[in-house]
Parts: C-alpha cells; structure tokens; sequence
C-alpha cells in the first residue's frame, strides 16, 4: 500500500504546509460552526502503530473523546448541507473519512463505529476494491453503506504525487488524458458497482494542481478533500477542504483536530483535546493534568513513589518550549520535580517524565501530560 503518500500530511499536520490551512475569517457566516475533518487508513489491535495504522483501542478512544469534548460527528450529507447554507450544525463538529479501503475498516472500525451511531465516509480507489487479503470487498462495503456509511472518490490507481508531476510534465493533453482515468474512471466505477452517486474526491496524498480542481468540478465533484490541517468553516473552498490525518504514531494531531479555539476571542481558553483529556498520568502529577495556573513559574512534579525497582539516575523530565530540564529527585518521597525558571508565555506547557528500572526497562508509557496558564495573568505585571 502507499504508505509513501503520508510523508505529506505528517509534514502538513507539523506545520510544514500551512499555506493549505483553512483560517477563520470574518467573512465565516453567523453560525459560526466549525469542522474537523477526520482521516483514517488502517486499523490493527496487535500490530504496532505506524503513521498509517492506529491500533483499534485508541480509536475507540478517540471517538469516547469526541463525545466528551462536546464535539457532534455529522454525516458527510450534513456536511454537505451546511457547507452549501442549507442548514446549520453544532458549533464544533467532525467528519470522519477512511482512506484507501483497507480490509480493517471492516473488521475493527466498523463495528465501533456502528455501536456508537456514529457516520462515517469511505474514499476508496478503484484498484483496491476486492483488491486481495487486506483489501475491502464490495460485500464489506454494502454492508456498511447499509448501514449508514457514504463512499467518495480517491481515484483509480491511488498514484503517488510524484507519478502525478511526471504525468503533468508530459504535456497538458496526456495530463488531461491522465487525470481523466484517475479522477473520472474511478467516479464511474464507484457508481456503477455501489448504484449512488458520488459527488466527492479526495486527493491521494493530499496532491492537486489547478487542472485537477478544474476537472473535478466539470467531472461532477462538489467537494474535494486535501491533508492539510485546519478546521473547515463555510468560507473554506468546497474544492481544497482540510483534513487532519490522524496518525498512529503522533497523538498530538488528533489534540490539534479536536481542540477550537474562540476566533473571536484569542485570550478565551481553547476548548478540546489539548486542554487536558489525552493524558498518560499513572502516577499523582503536579499541575495536575488539564490544570489552568495562574504563576508563570509554577512547580511541575511528578510523585514517582509508586513505582518499583526505579532507577533514579535514568530520570528525565522534558517540558516544551525548555527541552531537558534539570529536575531533582527526592529519595526521601520519591518526587521528582523542577520549578520553571523562565516565565511561561505559551498557552499550553506539555511535560514528560521517563525513567527505566534497575534492570534497563522503561514504562510502557512515560508519564506525559499538559496544563495551562491563565492566558490574562500571563500578561499582566508581573506578580510573583
């Protein structure tokens, strides 16, 4: 599979590609509701995650999230709608895409999805439909559209952006030719082998040039889907949408999907993963995880006397925007623990402690998590 083709939303989720990221504007109509676009490959509950693969358990946790943050999942249908005026949605909500038709959509996603009542859209490409083992078959995919699920367009042969630029650099009638198969075989194949219309595209890899824009529009493709982070408003062009790619092997993206800010009042906290729901705290920590403070140079602790056989000179605390910090460990307690030193400025501070044992194993997690400063004070004269 083209597992190549993630090096672009990776790079996009960091922040290497921000020129595709939707911005609020204030244009954006009344409402004001905004979109996080989901995206998902493959699923495996034994495998080790990749960027392309999430292990079945932290989806499932993801979504339990999504209701906890108050964040609705709409259908694409809704989506549509709104996106066209015809009606409004919750203020913060998300559509859930799954690229490419792996086999796993099938047999780990799914039922999940299904269980919870929660819509979902398959971008599939031609080639791999009933494409082999790992492949969804067209059965699997009545079946979920049975059951409420949409399907899109992720063309014919799921060709890698650089394929796409060697076809581009043969001249504009083999490029038209070119683009013609991916884009439009792959819309007649759909509909004739699922019998509904299929009116959205999603780039593979993210890649698209003016002509591909151009021709989804006169193929029939009402919205077309990129990997370029950023929440979705009604002014975002209908054929350059924004998807964050959730990746197996970055937590911080889901965080940055599923957490709005207030365009409308910077200083406002932001309400969303970031603000403290994906944590690894198995031990007491200080601030405690989620925590709004109001120092700038507060103390950050973990209380480590839990832990067994640990190894106090393999301890290392890390905390954003400082890197390796020189905390201190207390034998006495078992606290480990260092009192920032330079006045923090950014909204969220995230924290990680690891160590190993005697015996040379790390946890199976560090303890990582975050809190923030009250955005207000952090400005006003100093007081400590």
């Amino acid at each position: 599979m083209k597992s190549a083709v993630l090096l672009m939303p990776l790079l996009a989720c960091l922040g290497l590609a921000a020129e595709e990221t939707a911005v609020d504007t204030p244009e954006s109509p009344a409402n004001g509701a905004r979109v996080a676009v989901l995206g998902y490959h493959d699923f495996s509950g034994t495998e080790p995650e990749t960027a392309m693969r999430i292990h079945t358990a932290k989806f499932r946790r993801q979504l339990e999230m999504l209701e906890q943050l108050g964040i609705t999942v709409i259908s694409l249908g809704d989506f549509i709608a709104w996106k066209k005026g015809e009606k409004d949605i919750p203020p913060k909500a998300a559509l859930i895409t799954l690229d490419d038709g792996w086999k796993s959509v099938y047999t780990d996603a799914f039922p999940i999805l299904k269980e919870m009542g929660l819509p979902f859209t398959l971008y599939l490409y031609k080639n791999y439909v009933d494409g082999g083992n790992k492949a969804l078959t067209s059965a699997m995919v009545r079946e979920m559209m049975a059951a409420g699920a949409t399907i899109g367009s992720h063309s014919v042969s799921h060709p890698y952006p650089a394929t796409v630029k060697e076809r581009m650099g043969r001249g504009a009638e083999r490029y038209d030719a070119f683009l013609r198969h991916e884009m439009g075989g792959s819309k007649q194949f759909l509909e004739s082998r699922f019998k509904v219309p299929v009116a959205t595209y999603a780039f593979p890899g993210g890649f698209h040039s003016p002509e591909m824009l151009s021709l989804g529009s006169a193929l029939g493709y009402t919205h077309m889907f990129t990997v370029m982070p950023g929440k979705v408003t009604r002014a975002t062009p209908d054929n350059r949408i924004p998807r964050y790619m959730i990746l197996g092997n970055y937590d911080k993206i889901f965080e940055f999907a599923t957490t709005f800010t207030d365009p409308h009042n910077p200083l406002a906290q932001p309400a969303g993963a970031i603000s403290g729901l994906i944590q690894n705290t198995s031990q007491p920590v200080t601030p405690d995880a989620g925590m709004i403070v109001n120092s700038r140079l507060p103390e950050i602790a973990a209380d480590l006397s839990g832990v067994a056989n640990l190894d106090p000179a393999t301890l290392v605390m890390k905390v954003s925007s400082f890197g390796q910090v020189p905390a201190s460990y207390s034998p006495e307690n078992g606290k480990f623990s260092w009192t920032v030193n330079r006045r923090l400025r950014h909204l969220t501070t995230q924290i990680t402690v690891s160590w190993k044992d005697f015996d040379g194993n790390p946890p199976e997690k560090p303890l990582r998590w975050s809190f923030q400063i009250d955005r207000e004070s952090a400005y006003l004269p100093d007081s400590e």
